[in-house]
Parts: C-alpha cells; sequence; structure tokens
C-alpha cells in the first residue's frame, strides 16, 4: 500500500494518507493540503492518484484549487510545482477536447487548455515542459505547422528531450514524412528505452507506411508483449492478417479484430473493420450498430470516413439510394481528397447514376479515374453516362480505354459492341466476335444474347453461313434440330400445316409421340431470327414451323403471326394473311406493324376507308411517332389523288398536298427514308 505524507505545520508531526484510500470527497483532503500548507508537488502526487483511479472530478478540483489566484501569491517563489499543475490541466483539456465529438464543446476544451499553458508560460515562458505541452495542444487542434515550431524550441535546447522527440515524431507522420518520423521514434527510444509500449506503436505504423511490413508486425508484437490489452497494436495487427487475402490470415485477423473490441469496445477502427466483415456476411443490422458507435466515439475524419462510408454500402445493397447517397456524400466531405479515400467518390457515382444525376455522377467517377487512371469499372461507369447523355464519340473513347486497360475483360467488348451496333456494324460485329472468343477461351459460358447478336449481324451482311452458324450455337439441342436435319425433316409430316399457317397439331403429334417439344424463352427470339433467314434461303417451310413453334409455347408472340401472315401473302393466300393479322391483333389491338400490315391488304382489296382508317390507327398508336405509319397514310393520299376513276382536280390537289406533308414529316423522323 503507497502512502503520502502531510508535514504538520510548526510541529514535526505527519498527516499518512492512503492513496489507494482516498477519500470520495476531495474537500476533506483538500482541506488538509491548504491548512497545513503542504508542498505543491503532494497536491501533485494526490491529484495524479486520483486521476489513475478515474475520478476525474477530484483530480480537476484538486489541480483548480492548487493554480488559484490565493495559491499563486502563497507559493509565489514555487515555480516549478505551479507550472506542473497549469500543465497538468492544460494536458487534461487538450485530452477532453480531442476526445470530445461536438464542435462547440471541444473548442471549449481547447480554449481552457490555451489559458492554462499560457498562464504557465507567464510563470517561466523556456520551461520545455510548458511548450510540449502546447505541441500537444496544437497537434490535437490540427495545427501540424505550429506544433512543429512548438516541440523544435524544446529540441533546440535539448535535442535528447523525449516528449518533445515523440511529438515531432507524431508532426512528421501526420505530414506523411514517415522516415522522418521512424527516426525520431527510434532516437527517443534510445535516450529512454524504457519508453511507454506506444512508442513501439509509432515505430510499428511508420514501417507499415512505409511498405516494412514484417517489421511493423514485429513492432506490434513487442507492444503486445509490453502491454498485452494495447488495443491499437492488436488493431494494426488485425489489419496486417487481413491484407494477405488468405482464409487463415482473415480468420485470424478478426479474431483480433474481436479480442480489441472486447478489451475496448469504442475503438472506432476495431467497429469499422468489424462492421465490414458483417457487411460482407450480410449482417446489415451489426454493420449499422457497430458504425453509428464509431461515429459517436471518433471524431478523426478519416476514420469518420470509413465510418459513413460503410453504413453508405449497407443502404446501397439493400437499394435505398437517397440514404446511401447521403452516406457517400457524408464520407467524402470527411476524406480531405481522393487520393487519401478513393472508394466513397465510387459508390457515389454509382448511386447518382441510378438517380440519374448524371453529371455529378460524372464528376465523382472523373476523380476515381483521378486516383485510378487504370480502373476499368470506373472507365465503363463513365462511358454509360456519355451515352445517356448523347456523346458518342466520349463513350467509344472510354470503352477503348477500357480494353486497352483490360484486353481480357469481354464486357468491356460486349459494351463496345452495344454502342456501334447502330452506327457502325461492321465494327460492332468485331467486338462481339473479341468478348465471345474471350469467355471461350476462359471456359466461360457464352450468353445466348450475345451469339443471337452475331449471328443477326452476319445476316444483315448476308453472310448467311456464318448467320446460320450463330444462331444453331445459340439454339443449342432442341426440337428445332429435328426440323433443321434434312433427313429428319423428312420423318416428320408437316406438309398439311405448310398450307394451314394457323395449324399446331403437328407439335401435338410429336408429343403424342413422346418427343418433347419445348423452347425456353431466352430462345425465342434467336429462333424467330433463324426463321427470318430461313425465309431468306426460301426455306419458308422450315420458317413456317419454327413461327407456329414459337407460338405454340408462347401464344401472345404477334411477331410471329406476322412473319406467318407475310408467307400467306407472298403464296397469295389474302384471306389466311388477314386471319393471321387478325390474331395478332387480338393479342394486342392497337400493335403498329399489325395494323400497318393490315392496310396494306385493306388498300390492296380497294377498301380505301377502312385503309386510311387502319393508318391513322397504327399512327395515333405510336403517338405520331412511327415513320413508317406516316409513309402509308402518305402513299394512301397519293394513290387517292393518282386513281384511274373520275376524279375532281380540288379534291387531287387536297390529296397530293397531304401525300407531300405526310413524306415531308417521314423524311423528317428518319432522314434515311428513301422510299419517302
Amino acid at each position: 500500500m503507497a502512502f503520502v505524507y502531510i508535514p504538520v505545520q510548526n510541529s514535526e508531526e505527519e498527516v499518512r494518507v492512503a492513496l489507494d484510500q482516498l477519500p470520495r470527497d476531495a474537500s476533506d483532503i483538500l482541506d488538509i493540503l491548504k491548512a497545513e500548507q503542504a508542498p505543491l508537488d503532494l497536491w501533485l502526487i494526490i491529484a495524479r492518484e486520483y486521476f489513475k483511479q478515474g475520478k476525474v472530478d477530484q483530480f480537476r478540483q484538486i489541480l483548480e484549487e492548487g493554480s488559484s489566484p490565493e495559491i499563486d501569491e502563497y507559493y509565489a517563489d514555487v515555480r516549478y510545482e505551479r507550472i506542473a499543475i497549469l500543465n497538468a490541466l492544460g494536458a487534461y483539456y487538450s485530452y477532453l477536447g480531442k476526445i470530445e465529438t461536438k464542435q462547440r464543446e471541444k473548442e471549449e476544451h481547447f480554449i481552457m487548455a490555451t489559458q492554462y499553458y499560457n498562464k504557465a508560460s507567464r510563470i517561466d515562458m523556456h520551461e520545455p515542459s510548458t511548450w510540449v505541452g502546447k505541441g500537444q495542444l496544437l497537434l490535437a487542434k490540427g495545427d501540424i505547422e505550429q506544433a512543429f515550431a512548438a516541440f523544435k524550441i524544446v529540441l533546440d535546447g535539448d535535442r535528447d528531450n523525449v516528449p518533445a522527440l515523440l511529438g515531432q515524431a507524431c508532426v512528421q507522420f501526420s505530414r506523411g514524412r514517415y522516415s522522418d518520423s521512424l527516426e525520431l521514434y527510434k532516437r527517443a527510444l534510445q535516450v529512454y528505452p524504457d519508453c511507454p509500449a506506444a512508442v513501439r506503436l509509432g515505430i510499428g505504423l511508420c514501417r507499415y507506411k512505409l511498405g516494412q511490413f514484417d517489421k511493423a508486425k514485429q513492432a506490434f508484437c513487442r507492444v503486445l508483449q509490453l502491454d498485452p490489452e494495447n488495443v491499437d497494436a492488436l488493431v494494426a495487427l488485425a489489419i496486417l492478417d487481413l491484407q494477405n487475402n488468405e482464409a487463415s490470415g482473415i480468420r485470424r485477423g478478426m479474431e483480433k479484430m474481436q479480442r480489441a473490441f472486447e478489451i475496448y469496445p469504442y475503438c472506432a477502427m476495431a467497429l469499422n473493420y468489424l462492421a465490414n466483415h458483417f457487411f460482407f456476411t450480410g449482417q446489415h443490422f451489426l454493420v449499422e450498430q457497430l458504425t453509428e458507435t464509431a461515429l459517436a466515439v471518433t471524431t478523426h475524419g478519416p476514420t469518420k470516413s470509413h465510418s459513413y462510408y460503410n453504413l453508405a454500402r449497407s443502404y446501397h445493397s439493400k437499394g435505398d439510394y437517397e440514404k446511401a447517397g447521403m452516406y457517400y456524400m457524408a464520407s467524402v466531405k470527411e476524406s480531405s481528397k481522393p487520393h487519401d479515400f478513393v472508394l466513397p467518390y465510387y459508390g457515389l457515382g454509382q448511386v447518382q447514376l441510378k438517380l440519374g444525376d448524371l453529371r455529378s455522377s460524372l464528376a465523382n467517377f472523373e476523380k476515381v479515374l483521378e486516383v485510378h487512371p487504370e480502373s476499368c469499372e470506373a472507365v465503363k461507369a463513365l462511358a454509360h453516362i456519355y451515352v445517356q447523355l448523347g456523346q458518342a464519340e466520349k463513350v467509344q473513347e472510354y470503352l477503348k480505354k477500357a480494353t486497352k486497360i483490360d484486353p481480357r475483360d469481354p464486357q468491356a467488348f460486349l459494351d463496345i459492341g452495344e454502342l456501334l451496333i447502330s452506327n457502325d456494324p461492321a465494327a460492332a460485329l468485331e467486338a462481339f466476335k473479341t468478348a465471345r472468343n474471350l469467355l471461350k477461351k476462359s471456359n466461360e459460358e457464352v450468353p445466348i444474347e450475345l451469339l443471337n447478336n452475331i449471328g443477326v449481324l452476319h445476316f444483315e451482311r448476308e453472310e448467311f453461313e456464318l448467320a446460320t452458324q450463330s444462331f444453331k450455337e445459340a439454339l443449342g439441342d432442341g426440337i428445332w434440330i429435328r426440323f433443321l436435319d434434312a433427313k429428319a425433316r423428312s420423318t416428320i409430316d408437316a406438309s398439311a400445316s405448310v398450307r394451314q399457317y394457323r395449324d399446331f397439331q403437328l407439335f401435338d403429334r410429336l408429343e403424342e409421340q413422346g418427343i418433347t417439344v419445348e423452347l425456353p424463352w431466352n430462345k425465342v427470339s434467336t429462333l424467330f431470327n433463324m426463321a427470318r433467314l430461313l425465309e431468306q434461303l426460301h426455306d419458308t417451310e422450315t420458317a413456317s414451323i419454327f413461327y407456329r413453334l414459337i407460338l405454340f409455347k408462347y401464344p401472345e408472340y404477334a411477331d410471329a403471326y406476322l412473319r406467318l401472315a407475310s408467307i400467306a401473302k407472298a403464296r397469295n393466300n389474302v384471306q389466311l394473311s388477314n386471319e393471321l393479322i387478325s390474331d395478332a391483333l387480338k393479342v394486342n389491338e392497337k400493335y403498329p406493324d399489325a395494323l400497318l400490315m393490315l392496310g396494306d391488304l385493306e388498300l390492296k382489296n380497294d377498301d380505301w376507308v377502312k385503309a386510311k382508317e387502319t393508318f391513322r390507327a397504327a399512327k395515333d398508336a405510336t403517338d405520331g411517332n412511327d415513320s413508317y405509319a406516316t409513309l402509308c397514310l402518305g402513299n394512301w393520299n397519293y394513290f387517292a389523288a393518282i386513281r384511274n376513276e373520275k376524279r375532281a382536280p380540288k379534291l387531287e390537289a387536297t390529296h397530293l398536298e397531304k401525300a407531300k406533308e405526310l413524306y415531308t414529316k417521314s423524311i423528317i423522323d428518319y432522314t434515311k427514308n428513301i422510299v419517302a
């Protein structure tokens, strides 16, 4: 048990005070100290003991009394102890300001600390401990340059002053001058080998920043040998374990983070890493709880930035883009520049893109590229933004850049193909073929949609054999193989159904024979395109079977009815063509293509009134935006003007003027409309 002895004034007796049994009410001990005019070093010892026991109010009460004007007057000749009391109060308020999260209270604490340090300086402006205290206060306030000057004043007078060496090491670390910081920490350790474990923590952090990970690990392990419950060292070692990206390392890292959390549940960095872990396990409630705690206990900008980022990611993954955007923005504000922490800029760009704020999204992805010029995902994101902004040249520039950054990324070539398909089909085809080859090389499945697009582009270039190969590859195995195979097809009685395009009994018979008739939805478009190719190759028999197969499985696929109607019309079976168009209109009575085909048939049947009504219905169905519907109405007016029967000149002129107006509008809507 430790004791202090307070001399009784005008006597040889002493009052013995047990330090581990200090009174709860500090007034009792203060009365003794003042009554006996005890030396100020005893005031400091007792105050420090109260602080160690967590009795902060008593600590502050004794020191504030020990720095009162009355005490100053009585102990006017005692300089060092008075300065020590004032510096202790300055350090206390500096610490309060450092950990305070509310800005107003933080500033008030810093003002109090400044007042105590200034009062100490008035006693002796050259006292090194006061300058060290001022340096620590300036560091806590983030005034790095003035802190450097304060520590330099001390070191100019005593190059081996350990507190000043440690303070200057912190300054150099904050400046990013890790080598200089490391030398200062090492010098402090040489001067005073029994330094607290935290000094070796500083050495470890410098080693880590310099990329000397093995030496950093040694330093952190040494800290834990000296102080097994040092949370900062545990967290640092955990981060090193997590960074090796191996399962065993990640497990060890998370165990250390958990242990750090158990020792001190308010370590913001440990809370952030645990939140990150629970994000990947999908436990969003824990992510939000841990991150909100981290935000409540830290004022450190970069740490808060990571906390807000974790919250943003959690809401982002749940589809709450408004909240995600708010927290990404908060993360960005806490991070002074993208080079410090770029991830929230990427997340914010994604959310803004989702919410349609294209300009802001563009700016954030550009900031990502400033930090990581080779980020393929950011480059592709910018390309997609420029697509929506209608800047085709920029889109091509960024997509080509993406393929240069990662020439093995099939998605980049897919995106280029999608972009070029309307204005440069040849380049689009090459991009699609590259994407297909890359997928095959990496043994990945080639999407049906990609093979279908390749087939369509070959078809448009009249490269029918290559188109057939692509469509067949996309379709794979299925009932259609029987119809494409001449020998197999000869065993199927399809002759009746060739004449009757509305007949689906063929497929019923196949099922009765135990043959599976399946058509997955993702292959319908490809089968339709294959049928169109077969029409081009004059194999209308097989084409018609494919169209009917589509309708057998998906009766509302209106385009298949229209193709069958077109085949029937080509064979002069107008009645059947009419019936098939009617079937399409039962699926969608306002389907423009069906209405236009019906109008054409009515015009051929010389049913002018009906044809005009049908063409108008087609035009109205597209809000007047279908250039072909406009062209058909123009044709109607033109033919109405030049009919052989007796014509009224005034009416003829009206029809011609209307035809001209409609042809002009059709050209404006689609400048390449040669017919118009």
